[in-house]
């Protein structure tokens, strides 16, 4: 029940963004109730009516009549203005960094063809790295100026550690003394790519700034960042993955289910107790429930014994990581619900 009722919330959510957006918004605008019911659900039906034909009466007569004798469809309401703009704001930084990720990449296939002792040594992820490929690229290039004058470049341009840099590059520029073929057309297109990174890491900065800007207008924000692990980019995420109406799903183990952290039944006949890991479920918010996880077990003692606790019972890291997020849904949703920021002791425990 949890897998379909993922499914249904998912497509839920997608389709108040999507190209009906107009459509919905006008009709809410006139007070007229709007029921979500999926294309799946409709398909299905449609088997149970006289007729194998398909056609667009037919599909609305069908719509019309499981509107009228269904009781669980979905409303649709009208977004937070706020979490429409995280939607908006986190789904561009999810392409920048993809992005940016692509072009790291490229960068390192690159810079293995011409200089291969560098690339090892690099981490191009970090700011400096590519700084230092926007103004040399090649061995002899990096000889040729020295680790003083190439410390001094780099701490012009503002590189955290430039000594330690410097000194990397020049070690590397000593062990390679040949010249590799098309070493000066390669060098160009590490410039160009190494200034793309750049560019890109500057663009993700500014967005997380105006994503912290946003979150912060949001009447949950306290809320959410009150629980370890959940820090501003993984808050939003969570805001604009779920609609920040928590109304829509009802109970703690729906959300759990739609963020593909709780197991579905797969029972039959005398067969009960079987359990599978979900398949539908919405992957960017299974993400900020595991990567927040992760973070609070490094930072937090009692998701720590937790997870030592899952492990010591067999478990494996990420069936463990898993356990750790599906317990902290729990946590989430009643604090969401209760409208308190998160205690070490709860505050029943303390009235006891």
């Amino acid at each position: 029940m949890v897998h379909s009722t993922a499914r249904d919330i998912e497509q839920l959510l997608a389709v108040a963004d999507g190209g009906a957006a107009l459509a919905i918004a006008t009709l809410l605008n006139h007070d007229q109730p709007v029921h979500y019911i999926s294309g799946r659900a409709i398909h299905r039906a449609s088997e149970s009516y006289r007729g194998e034909g398909k056609t667009d009466a037919k599909d609305a007569a069908v719509i019309a009549d499981q509107a009228r004798i269904r009781r669980d469809l979905h409303p649709l309401r009208t977004s937070d203005a706020t979490v429409t703009d995280l939607k908006i704001l986190t789904g561009r930084r999810t392409d920048l960094v993809a992005d940016r990720t692509r072009t790291v990449n490229r960068l390192r296939a690159q810079l293995t063809g011409i200089f291969p002792g560098l690339e090892r040594t690099l981490d191009l992820t970090n700011i400096g790295p590519p700084t230092l490929l926007t103004g040399y690229q090649t061995p002899a290039a990096i000889r040729r100026i020295g680790t003083k004058r190439l410390e001094s470049w780099l701490r012009n341009r503002h590189v955290v550690r430039p000594d330690r840099l410097a000194e990397t590059a020049v070690q590397a520029a000593e062990r390679q003394h040949t010249t590799l073929p098309g070493e000066k057309l390669t060098a160009e297109l590490v410039h160009t790519l190494a200034q793309e990174v750049l560019s890109l890491n500057r663009q993700v900065t500014e967005l997380d700034k105006a994503i912290e800007t946003r979150f912060r207008d949001h009447h949950a924000f306290a809320v959410i960042t009150s629980m370890p692990g959940l820090g501003i980019i993984l808050g939003a995420e969570f805001l604009a993955a779920t609609g920040g109406d928590m109304k829509v799903f009802g109970t703690a183990d729906r959300l759990a289910g739609f963020g593909g952290v709780a197991p579905v039944p797969r029972d039959s006949g005398k067969i009960s107790g079987n359990l599978r890991r979900p398949r539908r479920y919405n992957r960017r918010l299974q993400r900020v429930f595991y990567i927040s996880a992760l973070f609070s077990i490094r930072h937090c003692d009692e998701s720590r014994r937790f997870y030592d606790r899952k492990r010591s019972e067999g478990k494996r890291h990420t069936q463990a990581v898993l356990a750790l997020a599906r317990r902290r849904v729990n946590v989430l949703w009643a604090l969401l619900r209760d409208g308190r920021c998160y205690e070490l002791t709860p505050p029943s425990a303390l009235t006891a």
